[in-house]
């Protein structure tokens, strides 16, 4: 059973940064594609960055492209994202999840193993 746990989340003021963490148990974690997706109370979870097995193509969505950074340690099974110049419209919880080769890199559907989430305020 594949393990999805996020960290680094909390409150900042606009402007801040954050970055968060998920780091994944199994011994394939190379094998497959991450992404990040969000879900601001009242509304649908949407797509925020994703990444290849490898790291070497990422893809954002238009809301946070040249602020955010998705980044991939395979050695440590783990994925990042460092969110850079934050606005309170940012405020969602953040997850992370596993994408098999093949899938839609911004469809929530692609993905079968999701983390639980955590929350990132950001105060005006």
């Amino acid at each position: 059973q594949v393990q999805l746990v996020e960290s680094g989340g909390g409150l900042v003021q606009a402007g801040g940064s954050l970055r968060l963490s998920c780091a994944a148990s199994g011994r394939t974690f190379g094998a497959y594609g991450m992404g990040w997706f969000r879900q601001a109370a009242g509304k649908e979870r949407e797509f925020v960055a994703a990444i290849t097995q490898s790291g070497s193509s990422t893809y954002y969505s238009d809301s946070v492209k040249g602020r955010f950074t998705i980044s991939r340690d395979n050695a440590k099974n783990t994925v990042y994202l460092q969110m850079n110049s934050l606005k309170p419209e940012d405020t969602a919880v953040y997850y992370c999840a596993r994408r098999p080769p093949g899938g839609i890199y911004y469809s929530s559907s692609a993905y079968n193993y999701w983390g639980q989430g955590t929350q990132v305020t950001v105060s005006s």
